[in-house]
């Protein structure tokens, strides 16, 4: 087919999450307040751990790649999304529609391989304390890095290359707040089973593979926590567990729910609601559950502000 007949569509309409006027307003003070708690949090992280010698360790390096990726992540679409209600105006031009698609699969991406990376780390400090310097030297984090956003960028590219090839040539509202990849597979005009496909594939080696670390990882761990024998230890090393396991769940989980049910009308609007949660609640919840339960953090942030330096 010709390339000139393939953008029959110019533009896309984002319904956004309800088409009810009266929402309107509420939804806007809600994901301005959790944009900035995001944006605020994860940056005072980054800013954190770069100005403080003692976090310069794997695990604040990865805490500080996962603040990265959550203020570029939540970046790529809150900013349009709240702009679309202020201005009353849902329209977005399909260049920037597939642009939306390609950032936020790439750092949807690299938010599934830092958690993988966080949880092998946490796996080393517990249950092998005594080669944790040795194995997790800065070597094997930057590689550990370097690969997820490698991983990252292949599957953004394979997802954004199959929607390119796609004919969009009549229905031009996606019944979603930002462009996503299964309401945008509604709106096309020639099969999408290639699509589909990447879909299935990417995702099970960017959900389940990482996921299935995860867990193993914490098995291990839990089973290290359960023969410690002090219980302040037990406790100090359950709650970073925890912390993790429930974040991963989220983001995980709500990822899976909306990427791997058949593409239909019911279950983009339940995709909606899912979405919320890796996509603004789970960024928004990373900087709280990271810092305020942490004791590091909580020391380098009172030096900072003592010392007016922050």
């Amino acid at each position: 087919m010709n390339l000139v007949n393939v953008s029959l569509v110019t533009e896309f309409i984002l319904v956004g999450l309800t088409d009810q006027p009266e929402l309107q307003m509420p939804l806007f003070f809600l994901f301005l307040a959790m944009y900035l708690v995001t944006v605020l949090g994860n940056l005072c992280l980054i800013i954190l751990t770069v100005r403080n010698s003692h976090l310069h360790t794997p695990m604040y390096f990865f805490l500080f790649n996962l603040s990265f990726i959550d203020v570029c992540y939540c970046s790529v679409f809150t900013p349009q999304m709240l702009m679309n209600i202020v201005l009353r105006k849902n329209i977005i031009s399909y260049m920037e529609c597939m642009t939306q698609v390609f950032f936020f699969s790439l750092f949807a991406v690299s938010e599934f391989y830092v958690l993988t990376s966080m949880a092998y780390d946490r796996y080393m400090a517990i249950c092998n304390p005594l080669l944790y310097n040795i194995v997790m030297s800065p070597k094997l984090c930057l590689k550990l890095m370097l690969g997820s956003y490698c991983i990252a960028f292949s599957t953004a590219v394979a997802h954004t290359e199959c929607m390119l090839r796609l004919t969009f040539c009549g229905a031009n509202t996606i019944n979603h707040y930002f462009c996503d990849i299964p309401p945008l597979l509604q709106l096309s005009c020639t099969s999408t089973y290639a699509n589909e496909l990447v879909i299935l594939v990417a995702g099970s080696i960017n959900i389940i593979v990482p996921t299935s670390t995860i867990f193993i990882s914490y098995g291990f761990i839990l089973y290290s926590i359960f023969h410690i024998s002090s219980s302040e230890g037990r406790s100090k090393a359950f709650s970073t567990c925890s912390s993790h396991i429930i974040v991963v769940s989220l983001f995980f989980g709500s990822g899976a729910f909306v990427y791997f049910k058949p593409s239909s009308a019911g279950s983009v609007n339940e995709g909606k609601i899912s979405s919320v949660l890796y996509t603004n609640v789970v960024p928004m919840m990373n900087p709280l559950i990271y810092s305020l339960r942490n004791k590091d953090i909580k020391v380098a942030l009172m030096k900072c502000v003592s010392s007016r330096n922050f």
